[in-house]
């Protein structure tokens, strides 16, 4: 399993507090050895992001993704919080 993160995501990533992106470090490796460990509470999206899948990084923070079937890789594309990103 692969996982890209997206010139977006890098740019939210950069901006977000230390202890958020520690947080999101430790849900990637949970993520890379099972990406539907209930503790990511993994869910399909609608609207704008229809084919992309969300996982929580904390409480209110989320990271958006998805997934190439060419490639095998996981895209991840924004991190934020709900109000965020939605």
């Amino acid at each position: 399993m692969k996982i890209q993160l997206t010139r977006v995501f890098v740019k939210d990533f950069k901006k977000l507090d230390l202890k958020i992106k520690k947080a999101f470090i430790k849900r990637k490796k949970i993520f890379l050895e099972n990406a539907f460990n209930s503790i990511l509470k993994n869910h399909s999206l609608n609207g704008k992001y229809s084919n992309f899948r969300s996982i929580n990084i904390t409480g209110d923070y989320r990271a958006i993704y998805y997934f190439d079937k060419n490639t095998k890789t996981y895209f991840f594309t924004k991190i934020g919080t709900h109000s965020e990103l939605y």
